[in-house]
């Protein structure tokens, strides 16, 4: 017999009967935050604003929840002033999510909540995400790992339910575009940010800036590979992030890589 992963998640949520979902306004938090609100728990989406997200991703988040009618709150952590975070190792991602977790925990707690959400997919699970260990002491729950949706489960039924985001390219904090070790500052965040706005501006649709400074190493998708070498806009693209402060700037031939950084992990 065909299992009806949908029906299955909307049964999950209705038995947790309330929750607060970690919500970065993405297409995997997006789905589930509609998802809640189909199965009538009772529900608000928190997201975390700090100098490492990006202002659209945030601006966007906003949007979407008021778009899917769930109250939607913000609240501010300042992983910068954690040396923990910006000394920038392979845990860096728990001090983050420690913090994020913990405040998410508080207003749980003081409103009545039964549980808190993350958006994690089945997929996440393939990748070095040392957030999950702040998950887990916090007792966070993540519904699509539980109900088996992947990441293109959660895209087809994201676009079934018509949500916008359906498929929309993640988005992790601006941090993870530096490499371990290298310490993480507001200028660099900044350049970085500024950088992968005016490469979208100008058409690209999934892109990043590693940022090995001085140097800019920007990975956009393969099949926009030759658009970028274009000789005009390849000097267009050159003198506007000189001009945000890099002295070099590369293209990675082998073009975007989910989780670029964490491969000299694995090797």
């Amino acid at each position: 017999m065909k299992i009806n992963k949908l029906s299955n998640l909307t049964n999950l949520l209705k038995d947790m009967q309330s929750a607060v979902l970690a919500f970065s306004g993405g297409v995997d938090s997006a789905f589930l935050l509609k998802v809640m609100q189909l199965s009538g728990m009772r529900a608000i989406a928190v997201t975390a604003v700090s100098e490492t997200m990006p202002r659209q991703e945030a601006l966007s988040a906003i949007k979407m929840a008021e778009e899917i009618g769930i109250e939607h709150r913000t609240i501010r952590t300042d992983e910068l002033r954690n040396e923990n975070f910006i000394g920038n190792t392979p845990e860096r991602c728990f001090f983050c999510k420690d913090e994020r977790f913990r405040q998410i925990s508080d207003l749980a707690s003081k409103e009545g909540f039964r549980f808190i959400l993350d958006g994690s997919n089945s997929d996440d699970l393939d990748d070095y995400r040392p957030g999950t260990k702040a998950a887990a002491k916090y007792g966070v729950r993540s519904p699509l790992i539980e109900a088996g949706h992947s990441k293109k489960d959660v895209r087809k039924y994201a676009k079934k339910l018509g949500l916008a985001v359906w498929n929309k390219p993640s988005s992790p904090c601006l941090a993870t575009r530096i490499p371990y070790g290298r310490r993480i500052t507001v200028e660099a965040l900044k350049r970085i940010e500024k950088s992968e706005e005016f490469l979208a501006s100008i058409g690209f649709t999934n892109v990043r800036v590693r940022d090995h400074y001085p140097l800019a190493r920007i990975e956009v998708e393969k099949k926009e590979i030759d658009m970028l070498l274009d000789p005009e806009r390849r000097k267009r693209i050159n003198g506007k992030l000189k001009s945000f402060g890099y002295a070099s700037v590369s293209l990675d031939l082998e073009g975007y890589k989910s989780g670029g950084m964490n491969s000299l992990l694995k090797s």
